[in-house]
């Protein structure tokens, strides 16, 4: 008997320079997929959450939260990106172009844009950047990303490390609505109540005061949800020999739930634009709490309108500790930022505000 053998996923050698990828499976995103996320996630913002809210602001219906767009369209590039990851590093120039619905149908390409090899000669950092396209092949999201990944030999190799130049802010994120969407009928109560464009100022810090425990059974649903099958997310057999023994939580799901965290005082950020930067400072686990912490970091009147404003966030993730217990949350050292151990997500992004 002869076997087969399945495909095993790339390795740091198996990547070149300008190497496009069609990833495959092609996501139709349902009612059912929006529901599950809100069960996974516990977010409360409205536009997400209500037919009559959605259509009241000129939708057509209920958007899905850009956030799980994002999430299934990353799941999409994992089996040819980042199946034999160590960690996904962090994020840049993520723009939503347009809004995204249920019954709509996700692609994705990704483009090979910087390879670099890690001294210790078993891993290299990978830097792609991705395009996501619905049955209508309208551009719904891009993003640039870097992930470590394995190399199948330990020892340095003969090429070139390219790290590609990328923005570290997007001074202008692209605005994502037609001319019928507009907010001004927005009910205070929709959001109960909470701060408004003309209530902050930059520099403001906001404690969203909510802890999310992180079951087993959350973070696993979350990944498949997303089709995310990275060896470091769903193997417990594989993972029992590393430091924790435990399975790593997807990134992403930290995103969600801080993002459904900062709806304490951040209920009228209506809508998700662009993302400057991201980064997975440390890694979590089944049984960590998760807090989040918002500062607000810039404000821009939008030119035409008066319902919205852009707002800029540094959102902040913690586990099992608050901030008025640490000494620091980030801090620079010998030039290089350096994260307190217990924060594990710092994510800087544009986002709607009502005015």
């Amino acid at each position: 008997m002869s076997y087969l053998t399945t495909p095993s996923g790339n390795y740091f050698e198996d990547f070149q320079l300008g190497q496009i990828f069609h990833h495959g499976v092609p996501r139709t995103i349902t009612n059912a997929d929006a529901t599950l996320y809100l069960a996974l996630t516990g977010s409360r913002f409205a536009l997400h959450c209500a037919t009559t809210v959605a259509q009241d602001c000129g939708f057509k219906d209920i958007p899905l939260d850009n956030f799980l767009v994002f999430h299934i369209a990353f799941g999409k590039t994992v089996n040819d990106i980042s199946l034999n990851a160590v960690a996904n590093l962090g994020y840049a120039e993520i723009q939503f172009y347009s809004p995204c619905y249920a019954g709509d149908t996700l692609s994705v390409t990704s483009e090979v844009i910087g390879l670099k090899q890690n001294s210790n000669g078993k891993t290299g950092i990978v830097y792609v950047h991705s395009i996501a396209h619905n049955q209508k092949n309208q551009k719904i999201l891009s993003w640039i990303r870097w992930v470590m990944v394995e190399k199948k030999q330990t020892g340095m190799l003969d090429t070139i490390n390219t790290i590609p130049e990328y923005q570290k802010q997007i001074n202008h994120p692209h605005l994502s609505f037609s001319d019928n969407i507009d907010f001004s009928h927005w009910k205070d109560d929709y959001s109960d109540n909470q701060f408004r464009f003309s209530d902050i100022e930059v520099g403001n810090q906001i404690f969203h005061r909510d802890g999310l425990t992180i079951n087993d059974s959350d973070h696993s649903l979350a990944t498949r949800l997303y089709q995310n099958n990275a060896k470091v997310h769903f193997n417990q057999h594989l993972m029992q020999d590393s430091e924790k023994n435990k399975r790593l939580v997807y990134g992403g799901h930290i995103i969600s739930l801080c993002r459904a965290l900062s709806y304490n005082g951040l209920g009228n950020t209506l809508w998700l634009i662009a993302i400057n930067s991201g980064t997975h400072s440390n890694p979590c686990h089944a049984g960590d709490t998760i807090y989040c912490q918002s500062e607000i970091l810039d404000k821009k009147i939008i030119t035409g309108r008066n319902d919205v404003a852009l707002v800029r966030l540094r959102m902040t993730g913690i586990k099992n500790n608050t901030p008025e217990k640490m000494e620091y949350l980030f801090r620079t050292e010998n030039n290089k930022l350096k994260y307190h151990s217990d924060l594990v997500l710092d994510l800087d992004f544009w986002c709607l505000m009502l005015t």
